[in-house]
């Protein structure tokens, strides 16, 4: 497994990294012991950049990890968390909260469920809008200063809330949705990230699924799984975007690789600053996705997926309508 730094002032990861939201529930039912068995297939493939948040599961997914890294070296690995989404009984979301106090309180679970002494990489998963950045990032300083946080990381946020909480602390990435159907950040964000020296960590990079080959249009959402409200596996939308994919699966067959490889390997090759994460909640998707590291993609490359997959082709937002205000970019 090769490896990239984020940003200036960040860690040195692996090329890729694991997202672990899909192991708490967010596409339905995971498997506890496959997703434990995930994790150590991905820490010995080299993955060292593990993604998580403290209301994955409303504290499922922290407690997990803590059980899949126990006994592992500490700085064999780099943790990413992302903390002040509200949550209430029945999964249901209430809002961001970035207070100072609240931001040490979020904190001090987070190091108790996962079962260390520090987190590698900090950041709040949306803004509060009643709180300034600079008061939530101040807070997060004082925890770097105090030895709890190694890094600030930020997550869908714009170009100008970039900027301000960099002048408060050096920020290590930005975490945001970046993928072939979700390209908004290359517009204002992605330029700012590079001007000031701050990596991306990208999320979402085959779609929630959508665009990894593996979804058909008679596949429906299982309960529980958050797809079924997602507007790019809406009817009318899925079989548009399913086209595209279909488009892409050439590309990919001739290239001898799959559609969910070809799809990672676009997002890595977008820059030597970027970490796509993925998402996989089992061995076997890991162990296609793996191989996107080492997948070289030439200029005619590039060029034949941007022909598949044109820049705004995708149908639908990528969050429903009550969430899409929340983030600093769009689709």
């Amino acid at each position: 497994m090769q490896s990239r730094t984020l940003g200036r002032t960040g860690p040195v990861t692996s090329a890729l990294g694991l997202g672990a939201m899909a192991m708490s529930g967010a596409y339905g039912v995971a498997d506890r012991a496959e997703s434990i068995a995930t994790v150590h297939a991905a820490l010995e493939g080299g993955v060292t950049l593990i993604d998580t948040a403290d209301f994955y599961g409303m504290g499922h997914n922290e407690l997990l990890l803590a059980e899949a890294l126990r006994g592992r070296d500490r700085d064999g690995y780099v943790l990413s968390v992302k903390f002040g989404m509200l949550r209430g009984p029945g999964s249901q979301f209430g809002g961001q909260d970035g207070r100072p106090e609240a931001v040490k309180n979020f904190l001090a679970y987070s190091l108790t469920r996962l079962g260390t002494d520090h987190i590698d990489i900090y950041r709040p998963a949306r803004l509060d809008p009643a709180v300034p950045i600079e008061d939530t990032v101040g807070a997060i300083k004082e925890m770097i200063d105090a030895g709890y946080v190694r890094h600030l990381g930020l997550s869908e946020v714009d170009a100008a809330a970039i900027r301000r909480a960099h002048a408060v602390h050096p920020v290590a990435d930005l975490q945001i949705e970046y993928s072939l159907i979700s390209r908004a950040v290359e517009a204002d964000v992605l330029p700012a990230l590079r001007e000031l020296g701050i990596g991306l960590t990208a999320y979402g990079v085959l779609g929630r699924g959508l665009i990894s080959g593996h979804w058909n249009p008679g596949r429906t959402a299982a309960p529980g799984d958050s797809r079924g409200f997602s507007p790019r596996f809406a009817d009318g939308n899925l079989e548009h975007n399913l086209a595209l994919v279909e488009s892409l699966r050439r590309v990919a067959e001739a290239k001898g690789c799959t559609v969910a490889q070809l799809a990672i390997a676009w997002v890595a090759a977008q820059g030597a600053d970027i970490v796509p994460l993925v998402g996989a909640r089992t061995r076997e998707r890991l162990a296609e996705a793996l191989p996107a590291a080492e997948l070289d993609l030439t200029a005619d490359d590039l060029a034949e997926i941007g022909k598949a997959v044109p820049q705004g082709a995708a149908r639908g937002d990528r969050y429903p309508s009550a969430f899409m205000s929340g983030l600093g970019v769009g689709n």
